[in-house]
């Protein structure tokens, strides 16, 4: 009986060391991780603008009064001009002292705005109006959300295509009758300005009292879609 309670014993550890040992890894055989992309240069159909005015008076409530009526002045007259969009940035004001920064000289103020639009010729004619009082702090192009879309979409299926060539390509390499797909991950990346940003700075060049439209060069920005997975050969 003792023996066969000792068997019994054995047998029983024996049963548990089995139930808790770490199963094994199962192989995958013929996997291929792979890559393929699709690029394209895009014409960039969106403009944004900044620009600003600064003033000074020895009288804050002066200063501030003239700014606003230019401010408003700006809003009205981008009125004239539907396609583009105009709101107003930062405003600031600070007082000016003399050289011994202890008597007050005036107050200077900084008001800004900011126009968008895809209407480039409607843009710059505002702009070349807005630069009577206004100075030009920068301007440049990017895509529109709704282009950057549309584009996305056409270049997620030449990736995808592409990425199918590949596997065919890899299969019949291998002498394989056919492959199934693992996994695929499709990333789109931040486009920007190719190959370097192109930034049309204004120049405000005046014929007698009229101010002359700029003349704009939107360039291009590069997009790229990346298509990563894996591909098993049956």
């Amino acid at each position: 009986m003792r023996n066969i309670a000792l068997l019994g014993l054995v047998l029983a550890t024996t049963t548990m060391t089995a139930a808790f040992a770490a199963p094994e890894e199962t192989l995958n055989y013929n996997v291929i991780n792979l890559s393929a992309e699709a690029s394209r240069d895009i014409s960039n159909d969106l403009m944004h603008a900044n620009l600003f005015i600064e003033k000074s008076n020895k009288q804050p409530a002066e200063l501030a009064s003239q700014i606003n009526q230019l401010m408003t002045q700006a809003i009205n007259t981008a009125k004239k001009y539907p396609t583009v969009k105009i709101e107003t940035g930062s405003q600031s004001t600070y007082p000016v002292y003399d050289n011994d920064n202890r008597k007050l000289r005036e107050w200077r103020g900084r008001a800004q705005v900011r126009i968008e639009s895809t209407d480039f010729k409607a843009a710059s004619q505002l702009i070349a109006e807005l630069q009577q009082n206004f100075q030009t702090e920068s301007i440049n192009f990017t895509v529109s959300d709704a282009k950057r879309k549309q584009v996305e979409n056409e270049l997620m299926i030449e990736a995808s295509k592409s990425f199918q060539q590949r596997a065919q390509s890899l299969t019949q390499a291998w002498n394989k009758s056919s492959y199934q797909l693992v996994n695929l991950n499709i990333n789109t990346n931040n486009y920007g300005p190719s190959p370097v940003p192109r930034m049309a700075m204004a120049k405000a060049a005046y014929a007698e009292s009229a101010v002359a439209d700029q003349q704009m060069a939107a360039g291009e920005s590069k997009m790229t879609v990346s298509a990563n997975g894996a591909i098993q050969f049956k």
